[in-house]
């Protein structure tokens, strides 16, 4: 087998880590953006969404759907804001490492979840990687005892991430990629904006250098990475996807040791859970390719 003949082979792997290294790099602008989570989740759909838009425009695409898909879509908008809103949040009042690496349980979840959208029976094996990576989950617990609210506020924004992740997947079979996310981002900004008449403080306007890292964050870490991890679960599993996206924590704890420095480091023990929950990464893609091998 040639390289590009390899490389074409595994073209949704490589797509599906391209776009984690990005979302990998989400946790370090959450930190750096100097405003509250819910004005940062509000900023991040609306300039997604334009940004999506400005595209499907530009390439001739349709903007329609059927009156029932535009509510799943903009339902599960509601569902991701939510999610980015917790992320954020842990990251405000804990830091990168145990923000992304909580996330990781999000396996679990998708584990428990997957099969009843997908109408299949539970599969042994991801249930039980699903709980090594609580194990380590508890290990970090233990250990960043300081860290305890974030860490529950990253493990209410991993369950989020399992239910829409899986609802994604069903979605492609009908819709375009570009499109379901367009819709999603649209859903989510609306449903902050609602929210936002009631809660007039909660919301704010970025200043200086926030709006450049707001730009990174909403046109290339959301619209881009968004349609392209769609696309690939039109050959990839949501459970493949989701414990795959456990090498976020990898990328993201390298930018942040480089960039917050002393803020990141953490105990020792925090480390033992993190490799616990970064090993599962690469044994389920071992059991899978034993599984499909001829």
């Amino acid at each position: 087998m040639t390289i590009a003949e390899f490389i074409q082979k595994n073209k949704h792997q490589f797509q599906l880590h391209g776009i984690i290294f990005l979302w990998g790099f989400t946790g370090i602008l959450g930190k750096l953006i100097d405003i509250s989570s819910f004005s940062i989740v509000w900023w991040r759909m609306s300039i997604a969404f334009v940004g999506l838009g400005a595209f499907m425009l530009a390439t001739n695409r349709d903007f329609k759907t059927s009156r029932i898909n535009t509510l799943k879509y903009f339902g599960t908008g509601l569902v991701i804001a939510c999610h980015w809103i917790l992320f954020f949040e842990a990251l405000k009042v804990s830091n990168v490492s145990i923000t992304l690496t909580t996330l990781a349980s999000t396996t679990l979840f998708v584990a428990l979840i997957e099969p009843v959208f997908f109408k299949r029976k539970i599969i042994g094996y991801e249930v039980l990687l699903g709980i090594c990576t609580l194990i380590g989950l508890a290990i970090i617990f233990q250990a960043e005892t300081d860290h305890t609210l974030g860490i529950i506020l990253a493990l209410g924004s991993a369950l989020l991430a399992a239910v829409f992740s899986t609802l994604n997947g069903v979605f492609v079979k009908s819709d375009k990629p570009t499109l379901i996310t367009a819709y999603e981002m649209v859903g989510g900004a609306i449903g902050i904006t609602i929210y936002s008449l009631f809660q007039s403080s909660s919301f704010s306007i970025p200043v200086g250098i926030d709006w450049i890292w707001l730009l990174i964050l909403g046109l290339i870490c959301t619209s881009l990475a968004f349609v392209v991890s769609i696309e690939v679960m039109k050959t990839l599993s949501p459970f493949t996807v989701s414990i795959s996206i456990n090498m976020e924590p990898i990328y993201a704890i390298a930018f942040a040791l480089i960039i917050f420095k002393e803020d990141e480091y953490m105990s020792p023990l925090f480390y033992v859970g993190a490799v616990i929950v970064m090993s599962m990464i690469f044994l389920n893609g071992y059991i899978k390719r034993k599984r499909t091998a001829p």
